[in-house]
């Protein structure tokens, strides 16, 4: 790592657009002044964030370490942390950041930090990385540093371990997630680059025929007898039903299954995790949506039930209860309509209310390398 003459180590932040972009311009505000707290000797940071894909088309990790180096060269960085919102893989195993020191780079995978806390988990990460690879070594003491690195990164960032690093390879220190924790972290990493709660307004035409039927439904007194009939189980399992419905109905309308380009067990693996964030992200956008239908279907059904034609249709006095079962089931029998309804939605609406930007662009390249490959 080189140091500027004027005695300012320059740090640029290269962030993917969307996601990463945002949260690099936050860390970009208080970053310099954390580095400078922690580094001492009166050292000063200057930080500069730049937004570009640099992983468009591609998740080799060796394509895009030369890309960063190759950007960093027509500039006068001294360090260079690069922030991306794909989930990238190392020998089968999740990556969290690469780091080569002699390069003075890193680049971090955030999914891999999990879908809670991102920002202060992305902050900590990035100020871990610069502080490493800002550190002179002096010769022979390379090892012990990295130990010391390790430890700090590791202990701030558990359960993240060392990962490991082939020969030909530029990094120099990896940091990975693996096993069922590790899954779990980057799968909710890559929901909540998915914004799932987009959903709910990207799917308007959807909503808008899933209210016109729980209206419907809410003053029928065929709907008002079955509700009435129904026990707690059969409730939810209505529930359950209408919301797996919805959620197939959106993947198989709008082409959002991932497939797997080849047949190698790391593809198999990376394709089963885009799946789970697509069907985690779609279940989680369609139960906001149901809990938003049974406040709407509540309210409408206080507005406009009347007790004396309850009773006489159904038998039961109109409490609490009956309002409250009667909404429940509504909002699974809207559901299933706002399915059919999503079928008028466009491919290209679905997808953007499903996935980030960078999902959208990445699974957009996987079709057109698809469609361009010859037929045998």
């Amino acid at each position: 790592m080189r140091e500027s003459s004027q005695g300012v180590t320059v740090v640029a932040l290269l962030a993917d657009p969307d996601a990463p972009t945002q949260i690099a311009r936050r860390i970009a505000r208080v970053l310099p002044d954390r580095l400078a707290d922690k580094s001492g000797r009166g050292r000063r940071f200057d930080v500069e964030v730049v937004s570009e894909p640099f992983t468009a088309g591609t998740e080799d990790l060796s394509t895009l370490t030369r890309r960063i180096m190759d950007r960093a060269r027509a500039e006068h960085w001294d360090v260079v942390v690069a922030l991306t919102d794909l989930p990238l893989h190392s020998h089968g195993r999740k990556l969290v950041v690469d780091l080569s020191h002699e390069h003075g780079l890193a680049l971090l995978s955030l999914p891999s930090l999990g879908g809670l806390r991102l920002q202060g988990r992305a902050l900590r990460a990035v100020e871990e990385a610069v502080l490493s690879l800002a550190t002179p070594r002096a010769t022979g003491e390379e090892e012990p540093s990295r130990r010391h690195s390790l430890g700090r990164f590791a202990s701030r960032l558990a359960p993240i371990h060392p990962g490991p690093i082939d020969e030909e390879e530029t990094a120099d220190l990896r940091y990975v997630v693996s096993g069922p924790g590790g899954y779990l972290r980057v799968l909710s990493g890559m929901v909540r680059a998915n914004q799932p709660w987009r959903l709910v307004p990207g799917l308007s035409k959807a909503l808008a025929a899933a209210l016109a039927t729980g209206a419907v439904a809410t003053v029928n007194s065929t709907i008002w007898s079955l509700a009435t009939s129904l026990s707690t189980p059969r409730l939810v399992i209505a529930t359950v039903g209408s919301v797996a419905l919805m959620i197939g109905w959106l993947i198989v309308d709008a082409n959002l299954w991932h497939r797997s380009t080849d047949a190698s067990p790391e593809e198999r693996k990376r394709t089963a995790l885009y799946n789970a964030s697509t069907v985690v992200t779609l279940g989680i956008g369609v139960v906001v949506c149901y809990a938003g239908l049974m406040v709407i279907n509540l309210v409408w059904a206080l507005f406009i039930l009347n007790d004396k034609a309850f009773v006489s249709m159904t038998r039961t006095p109109l409490h609490a209860t009956e309002y409250w079962t009667l909404s429940w089931f509504v909002a699974s029998v809207a559901t299933v309509g706002g399915a059919l309804g999503s079928g008028l939605e466009s491919d290209e609406a679905i997808r953007a209310a499903a996935y980030s930007k960078r999902e959208q662009e990445r699974r957009r390249m996987l079709a057109d390398d698809h469609d361009d490959q010859p037929v045998t």
